[in-house]
């Protein structure tokens, strides 16, 4: 099942649990507007490319839209759907004021230079400029891009708008980015998973985490649960995979990777096959590299007692547990949709093991987002300790939110998540008049 069907599945079961009516649910998922732009640019040698560019706004009851924007070959509309949507859903659970987008641009950005780079962003921001803004939709980092892509957004936009620094998340310090942005999905999902043990009466401390994806977010993430006193002990990357029982020597790793760029290589620990990292003893298995990981294949082989989705998407819904307990009244009201869920063979529920679902867990990033847009439209930056802080504040508020919805409809963590992220934003189109 794709990103796409997989969101269109939680929130159609959600919104049956829910009672929402047909016609205001099909209101709820259909993209706000979908744009399709030809970016054409003349490249180093002199030669003219062009790349088709994307960007999918799915929801504004709650407020601006948010999602970053990827530079990737196989950017496409469905996964730029899929992922607006995702991020609607995202910011309702955190309770931030911000619907979903996403965007993109069909590119490999490891084959053109800086300036190309720069040309294609600009011309692409050129061409969505009057479709986005600092209370109608405001861009991010994503896969490909970073700050310096940021920059460059903030500029051209800047051309036609005034200096205009809200415009864009993700940006370099200098122009207003906010402290404590780089490390903040990590971070956020150290707190998430803070919460999840707290709630099961473990902290992070002692227990053993294994961490497929040494990015970004994985490394960050990798340094924090080790700074409480977690014990990671196999991570892997796109070039390889390190194992140690006795814990990886994290800063040692990192250091590493920066050199190297990847952790194949590493001494402190022995080479494992990176395709096997999934299955590694563990307490709590943290997937932050790709979707679809976790499947029907693999699930019966996860040894991990808990599920950490630091990556979209990154559990097939056939590996995953059907949402609702079996025995629930709920259930009966959502037979004709879920029979063949039900069927399904719930081999992560059978399992014992709990997932903390994408949508909050990896929550963190967004979340910062949003104190960078607020320091910029206040004209007040804050200190990284307030931003860790308010960050915390966000994700343990997050979890408790979830887990009473979880009591509410007899759920799991996913499908407490996905009811508390659709009624938020079915409440707002409500209140603001928008039903169908």
């Amino acid at each position: 099942m794709n990103a796409l069907a997989a969101t269109n599945r939680n929130f159609r079961l959600a919104s049956k649990l829910l009672g929402i009516d047909s016609k205001l649910a099909k209101s709820l998922l259909i993209p706000f507007r979908e744009v399709k732009v030809e970016c054409t640019i003349p490249k180093d040698d002199g030669s003219l490319a062009t790349y088709v560019g994307f960007r999918i706004q799915h929801d504004n009851s709650r407020g601006p839209m948010k999602g970053g924007i990827r530079y990737h070959p196989q950017v496409e509309t469905d996964e730029v759907n899929a992922l607006a949507q995702l991020m609607t859903w995202k910011a309702a659970v955190a309770n931030i004021p911000y619907g979903g987008a996403k965007g993109g641009i069909g590119c490999d950005p490891s084959e053109l230079t800086v300036s190309e780079l720069e040309r294609l962003t600009r011309v692409f921001t050129q061409k969505i400029h009057d479709l986005i803004g600092i209370q109608i939709d405001v861009p991010a980092p994503d896969m490909g891009t970073g700050p310096q892509t940021m920059a460059w957004i903030l500029d051209e936009y800047s051309k036609f708008h005034g200096h205009s620094p809200a415009i864009v998340t993700g940006k370099p310090i200098d122009l207003g980015g906010s402290l404590g942005r780089d490390a903040a999905t990590g971070r956020g999902v150290l707190f998430a998973t803070e919460a999840l043990l707290n709630q099961h009466g473990k902290t992070i401390s002692g227990q053993r985490f294994v961490i497929q994806g040494f990015g970004n977010v994985g490394s960050w993430a990798a340094k924090l649960i080790s700074e409480k006193g977690g014990k990671v002990v196999a991570v892997s990357d796109i070039t390889g995979g390190i194992k140690n029982s006795e814990g990886l020597n994290i800063p040692s790793l990192l250091k590493h990777s920066k050199e190297h760029r990847g952790v194949r290589g590493f001494q402190g620990g022995d080479p494992i096959d990176p395709n096997s990292i999934l299955l590694q003893d563990c307490d709590v298995l943290i997937p932050a590299a790709l979707g679809g990981v976790i499947n029907r294949e693999n699930a019966n082989e996860i040894k991990a007692k808990f599920v950490v989705e630091a990556a979209n998407h990154p559990t097939d819904p056939e590996a995953d547990e059907v949402g609702f307990n079996i025995f629930s009244p709920c259930l009966l009201s959502i037979r004709k949709y879920n029979v063949n869920h039900c069927s399904m063979l719930q081999i992560l529920k059978k399992k014992g093991v709990v997932i903390l679902p994408d949508i909050l867990a990896n929550s963190g990033g967004v979340t910062v987002s949003y104190f960078e847009w607020v320091q910029n439209i206040q004209g007040f930056m804050w200190d990284e300790e307030k931003v860790n802080k308010e960050l915390k504040t966000y994700m343990t508020k997050g979890f408790k939110d979830v887990k009473e919805m979880c009591k509410t409809h007899d759920c799991d963590l996913r499908m407490g998540a996905f009811t508390l992220a659709v009624n938020r934003v079915a409440r707002a189109t409500l209140l603001r008049g928008w039903e169908a």
